[in-house]
């Protein structure tokens, strides 16, 4: 009975220390049209990547979304569920995340982009030049 009650209080430790160590960011995350959910997580760069891991409709034709309006002609057969989306985000701060970029499987269009983290909600900014000239999408929480 001791061994296991040691036995639990160590998983519990080790499971403590792993969410101490997640970043605030690396969570499962609905967009805001509800279409959507990315998974955030830090890569062994030490960068962060938003992989699409969900779609409310993932097929199309009786068959699963594809990257169609890729501008790689031969990536347009690609599926879209599965795809790194997100790429490249270093944090600024214990809000911002910056210097990285976001595709659109919709336009084929890659865009520079910026996230703030507002408690359970991820203000998501996509712009070209400056940040000034773009469109922010808030995404929530969903883990």
């Amino acid at each position: 009975m001791r061994i296991s009650f040691l036995l639990k209080a160590a998983v519990l430790s080790v499971m403590s220390l792993k969410a101490l160590a997640q970043d605030p960011i690396e969570h499962l995350w609905l967009s805001e049209e509800k279409t959507g959910k990315i998974q955030i997580y830090k890569a062994t760069d030490g960068k962060f990547y938003g992989k699409l891991v969900w779609l409310k409709i993932p097929n199309e034709d009786g068959k699963p979304k594809v990257d169609k309006h890729n501008p790689d002609k031969a990536k347009r057969n690609d599926p879209i569920l599965g795809m790194v989306l997100m790429r490249g985000f270093s944090k600024a701060d214990d809000r911002h995340y910056e210097d990285g970029t976001i595709y659109d499987p919709k336009t084929g269009k890659t865009y520079s982009c910026k996230m703030t983290l507002n408690g359970d909600n991820l203000d998501v900014r996509g712009y070209m030049g400056i940040s000034l000239i773009g469109k922010t999408t808030k995404w929530t929480k969903t883990d």
